[in-house]
């Protein structure tokens, strides 16, 4: 599969759930460049989670988010969807297959892929998140950390440019963080990493915004915004 990052700009994002007085969204502005890793942190009901709505369709906006140049609005978001994948905080969502394998085949071969072609797919996926060794398991018998690259898997095997995880090492042991942020550290695809895990950040991270009241009110090197204690203090995340 190839390793193909795109670019993802939001140009003045705002977005207001139907009956709320506040926007959950308040003009977000962003560019992420293309393989670049960035860090999205802020304190519970910041937005995180309408933002990374706005990435691949769930939720559509005016100017549209772009990625790699595509704006993501109904006509396009079947591409979108090809392009930018997302691994849920719960990997129930998506691991329901009989084993890992078929688990991972699943979104190439509902997409039209041959036999041979979901078959290598799911091989490269595997390899790339270091589970190859799990293609016959069942995710009943799986641990946490093993769950997470699966889940992650599934994503990857549909060869998507931009990867958006959402609390990728929540309810992980010392020893399934590690394995999730090695494989994080070892893709080539733009990563938006939705978490309050700031070790995760600092660890696979280059770039950090923190997102406050719908707001962006942070931006920088990881370094620089994760070691200005005050400003997390300020805005929840520490």
């Amino acid at each position: 599969m190839a390793s193909v990052a795109a670019e993802i700009v939001l140009d003045h994002l705002v977005h207001r759930w139907r009956g709320r007085d506040e926007d959950a969204l308040a003009g977000v502005s962003l560019t992420i460049p293309a393989g670049q890793r960035l860090g999205l942190v802020g304190p519970n009901g910041a937005g995180k989670s309408t933002l990374i709505a706005h990435l691949n369709g769930a939720l559509f906006a005016t100017p549209p988010v772009r990625v790699g140049g595509t704006p993501i609005d109904r006509a396009n978001v079947v591409a979108i969807r090809r392009r930018v994948g997302v691994v849920q905080q719960e990997t129930d969502d998506q691991l329901f297959m009989p084993t890992v394998a078929e688990d991972v085949a699943f979104g190439p071969a509902n997409a039209g892929h041959p036999h041979a072609e979901v078959e290598r797919r799911v091989r490269e996926a595997l390899r790339q998140v270091g589970a190859s060794d799990l293609a016959h398991r069942t995710h009943a018998t799986l641990s946490g950390g093993e769950r997470r690259r699966v889940a992650i898997a599934t994503v990857l095997s549909m060869d998507v440019e931009v990867l958006v995880l959402d609390e990728p090492t929540s309810n992980l042991d010392a020893r399934g963080r590690r394995s999730v942020v090695d494989v994080l550290r070892g893709l080539a695809q733009t990563l938006v990493v939705a978490t309050h895990d700031l070790d995760l950040v600092r660890a696979v991270c280059d770039r950090v915004v923190i997102l406050d009241g719908g707001r962006l009110v942070a931006d920088g090197p990881t370094a620089a915004i994760l070691d200005d204690r005050d400003q997390l203090e300020r805005h929840g995340v520490a």
